[in-house]
């Protein structure tokens, strides 16, 4: 009896005794300062994708068409600053106009006897067309001559300003996130990695016509041929949901989480998708027309208003990214066949 209530009391715990601390404090402490100073960041880096271009908004080396008098030409050469246009002389007036349904210049000032014409291409930036006429109503303004304003290359009449082209922006990067994200739920695993592969490819064929379909002739934003604007902007959501998918089966949902940072925060502003790609610094244009949504913002201009002219580069970019996810997702695909196979190799035989 005795023993037992030694035993008992032996096994009581000592009111002094203090009590032990929550498990991994520290770890938490730091995991918690670690999200912390991440959102920072990232809050931080959207802030500055989007205001500071904005804040640097302008244009920048605007490939500009002149024609008229050699001193006219001469003057308009030295007159202009070399950081913000690029002023190319041309024969004729033909000759220009020529050059800005064909993108060699976003514009155009043709002097002659009866005074200025400002030649401007709307559809290709609406912020760059409304320079161009500011800079020849300025320039016939010193002169002491009329300028007139000609739209070589305007939105169709039924949305002459655009407008359907800015809305189209998000929903052009969901249309790759949003299919990655479902098919991800509804097929997930490695075991289903064609299967999502399959999927993304299907739905970018389909959004593509969907979108199109709105913007032309439900806006009437578009003009030109809807099978091939169709499929360039399935192109654009499958360069942005297939290197999700790639991102999310190699590194999980980190990966993911990493790619819509950078398409989202980055991608999207510097799209240049509402004022085309002259209006941005140079190095942020650069890096917005390498990403999918300013790819696909130039390959939808090109496809829809100039008739597929400067298509080329836009739908290489896109193509790369789209491998680049093929890449990534054959990589974890041999990842986990390796794993699998060393894992057989060590199970002992029986």
């Amino acid at each position: 009896m005795s023993a037992n209530l030694d035993a008992a009391t032996t096994s009581q715990p000592s009111g002094n005794t203090p009590e032990a601390g929550p498990p991994g404090g520290r770890g938490l402490v730091a995991k918690l300062a670690a999200i912390v100073v991440g959102l920072t960041a990232a809050i931080t880096l959207m802030l500055c994708a989007f205001g500071l271009p904005s804040a640097n908004g302008g244009p920048h080396h605007v490939p500009l068409g002149v024609t008229g008098p050699e001193s006219a030409v001469a003057a308009v050469q030295k007159q202009l600053p070399g950081d913000d246009w690029e002023v190319t002389a041309y024969d004729n007036s033909r000759d220009l106009v020529r050059a800005v349904e064909e993108r060699d210049a976003a514009g155009g000032l043709a002097f002659d006897e009866d005074g200025l014409t400002v030649y401007t291409a709307t559809a290709g930036g609406q912020m760059i067309s409304n320079a161009i006429s500011g800079l020849g109503t300025a320039l016939a303004g010193q002169q002491h001559v009329s300028a007139t304003v000609h739209d070589v290359v305007p939105f169709p009449k039924d949305d002459p300003r655009g407008t359907g082209l800015a809305s189209a922006a998000l929903p052009m990067i969901f249309g790759g996130m949003l299919p990655a994200i479902a098919l991800l739920q509804f097929f997930p695993g490695h075991a289903n990695l064609r299967t999502r592969l399959a999927g993304v490819v299907a739905f970018a064929l389909a959004g593509g016509a969907a979108v199109t379909a709105v913007l032309q002739f439900g806006i009437g934003t578009l003009d030109g041929n809807y099978w091939v604007t169709s499929l360039g902007l399935g192109l654009g959501m499958a360069a942005l949901a297939v290197p999700f998918l790639g991102l999310e089966s190699l590194l999980g949902y980190a990966g993911f989480g990493v790619g819509s940072v950078v398409m989202m925060f980055l991608g999207n502003p510097l799209s240049g998708l509402t004022t085309g790609p002259y209006w941005l610094p140079d190095g942020w244009s650069t890096l917005g027309q390498l990403l999918p949504p300013g790819a696909s913002g130039s390959l939808l201009r090109a496809n829809a208003f100039y008739d597929g002219t400067g298509a080329g580069g836009p739908a290489l970019v896109l193509g790369l990214w789209t491998l680049a996810g093929v890449a990534l997702m054959y990589a974890a695909d041999r990842r986990r066949n390796g794993k699998a196979g060393s894992k057989a190799g060590d199970t002992p035989a029986v």
